[in-house]
């Protein structure tokens, strides 16, 4: 009985494998069928030199690495940034002083009700000259306060799930209420919240590539440019899209396995 279940799950595994496999490949044939009716010559075979080469046997990144390099660290500097502004605004939100959850909500109201773009370029041609900051950190608050805004409402959301025990436990311990959120709550919430916060994370990493529109060059500008230069708009494109596919599925599996290893420790 166990094997003859053990069996089934294993072709139920490869069903599933071979359905994705088939959508995958009628896809691609939809994609090929649409570009040669359209008169398009595809040229895959210029695009590796754009990625990297080889000089005397010496590796040497195309520009589409050096993009991703910029990309990264546009990525993993925004995503702290978002998430500790993230938390702060959540706690003010959730504090008892008028001032702090009026800044809040001012905050929250008008980041997230107005596009991206447009804080980009209000970040950049505002508030750079101001702060006499260049176009990479402005685009990196630029994301970091749109990518906050979200990230402290799933902050918020998982407080407030706390059972309010817990917090009646805290204060008959003694514990502040800087306490109480170290040791009791946060760590209770960042459980529950973990998932939504990496679905923030990969909307972030998707949503670096606006930076772009201030002359940044992470990969989407390089693309652009090399696109305009070659003509090789699909074969550039998809292979960015790709990557960020790859940068996206790579993180998002890191945090299951976290999560995993996490649950099972506790």
């Amino acid at each position: 009985m166990i094997r003859s279940i053990f069996q089934f799950c294993k072709r139920h595994h490869l069903v599933d494998i071979l359905a994705f496999l088939a959508l995958m490949i009628s896809g691609a044939l939809i994609l090929v069928r649409g570009a040669e009716d359209q008169g398009y010559y595809w040229q895959w075979f210029r695009v590796p030199k754009y990625i990297y080469q080889f000089d005397d046997g010496r590796f040497i990144a195309g520009p589409i690495l050096e993009g991703l390099k910029i990309t990264l660290n546009i990525t993993w500097i925004s995503l702290i940034l978002t998430y500790v502004i993230g938390l702060v605004t959540a706690l003010m939100r959730l504090s008892n002083s008028l001032l702090a959850r009026a800044i809040a909500r001012v905050y929250l109201e008008i980041t997230r009700n107005t596009p991206l773009l447009v804080q980009i370029f209000f970040m950049y041609f505002v508030i750079a000259p101001i702060l006499d900051i260049d176009r990479f950190a402005a685009g990196v608050l630029a994301l970091s306060f749109f990518e906050g805004s979200y990230a402290s409402e799933i902050y918020r959301s998982g407080i407030v799930a706390i059972n309010k025990g817990q917090w009646e436990a805290a204060y008959t311990l003694g514990l502040s209420t800087y306490q109480s959120y170290r040791y009791i709550i946060l760590p209770q919430a960042i459980r529950r919240i973990l998932p939504p916060l990496t679905s923030q994370a990969v909307s972030l990493i998707k949503d670096s590539s606006l930076v772009s529109v201030i002359a940044v060059y992470e990969m989407t500008m390089y693309a652009n440019e090399i696109a305009s230069e070659t003509f090789l708009v699909f074969e550039i494109f998809f292979t960015i899209a790709a990557i960020y596919l790859a940068l996206a599925i790579t993180l998002s599996r890191f945090v299951a396995y976290f999560e995993k290893r996490t649950q099972v420790a506790s």
